[in-house]
């Protein structure tokens, strides 16, 4: 967090692409800056996987951070939960807001998502795939199932209830109606059709997103990166923050070596500054507000507790005077 870092400003609008609703969680720090952020989360999970990432990229521009449908309390559509379809909510969000070339950034499922947009809009300059996923070769349930069992071991408790409390939003009958979809899409096969820069992340223990998968993507993209975490697993976009987004700025301001190791020590959210037992009852406090407003499909207290969840975080982690 920089020493004249202000809190997060969140705002909550639910966008429409026909009978598909998207929920757009907006983050501003009030950056003098024409770049923007639209994040993508994986399978089943909502954006609160992006509680550290929104507001370091927001110090940079203005962060989109998405639910499409089905997923962190969002009705789902009836439509198939295809990638090409969730595809479809990702371009209309942009179109909504007028973002011309911003900054893609997919994790997990969220990055097949990401691809199929970057295939269509052969403008976007710049993406980030983080843990991207199928390995073709492995792109079986039970296998799969294997692979994010080895991955979350290495995870935090932390990280373990909001996926938990993510999953319970989704509900698992749409969960396993997505996952055929996510199984049987080929993004080795259509990388190459986007002709984005695009930077490949993942942690050091990603079982899911193997390295050959990412030696297969460098190999079939228009220009790539890769670069790996240490110390993290697949989930890195909220353990290791802190790297990912350093990664990201470094990568769209093509400053970025083409593959590169980064130590945990660099990427790692680091222990709050100020953490007391009242900062930690608030934080879960939000985070169990923001979870009952979804689940009774209160945009506008979704809203109250995201933005006191920022709050809480900048409290925490701000600069020592």
């Amino acid at each position: 967090m920089a020493e004249d870092s202000r809190p997060a400003d969140v705002r909550v609008e639910t966008h429409r692409c026909g009978p598909a609703r998207t929920r757009v969680t907006r983050v501003t720090t009030g950056a003098e800056t024409e770049k923007s952020f639209v994040l993508v989360a994986g399978i089943g999970v909502a954006s609160s996987y992006f509680e550290f990432l929104a507001p370091l990229l927001a110090e940079e521009g203005e962060v989109y951070a998405l639910d499409l449908p089905g997923f962190g309390g969002v009705p789902a559509s009836g439509e198939h939960p295809t990638a090409g379809f969730f595809a479809d909510q990702v371009e209309s969000v942009l179109d909504h807001y007028g973002l011309s070339d911003p900054v893609l950034i997919g994790h997990s499922m969220g990055t097949q998502v990401v691809t199929e947009v970057l295939a269509r809009r052969p403008h976007l300059s710049h993406a980030v795939l983080v843990s991207p996923v199928v390995d073709e070769s492995e792109a079986r349930t039970l296998l799969q199932a294997v692979r994010f069992a080895q991955s979350t071991a290495r995870e935090s408790l932390h990280i373990a209830l909001l996926a938990l409390s993510a999953y319970l939003l989704c509900g698992f009958l749409y969960f396993f109606e997505t996952l055929p979809h996510m199984l049987r899409y080929r993004i080795s096969d259509r990388i190459g059709a986007g002709r984005a820069t695009v930077l490949l992340i993942r942690g050091e223990f990603d079982r899911p997103s193997p390295r050959r998968l990412h030696s297969r993507l460098v190999a079939r993209a228009h220009a790539a990166r890769r670069w790996e975490i240490e110390g993290a697993a697949h989930c890195v976009v909220n353990s290791h923050a802190v790297g990912v987004a350093r990664l990201t700025m470094r990568h769209v301001r093509d400053e970025l070596a083409p593959k590169g190791r980064m130590p945990a020590a660099d990427a790692v959210v680091p222990p709050a500054g100020h953490a007391d037992v009242r900062m930690v009852l608030g934080a879960v406090a939000s985070r169990l507000a923001e979870w009952i407003s979804a689940a009774r499909k209160d945009e506008q207290g979704v809203e109250r507790a995201k933005a006191r969840h920022a709050r809480v975080l900048w409290n925490a982690y701000r600069p020592s005077r």
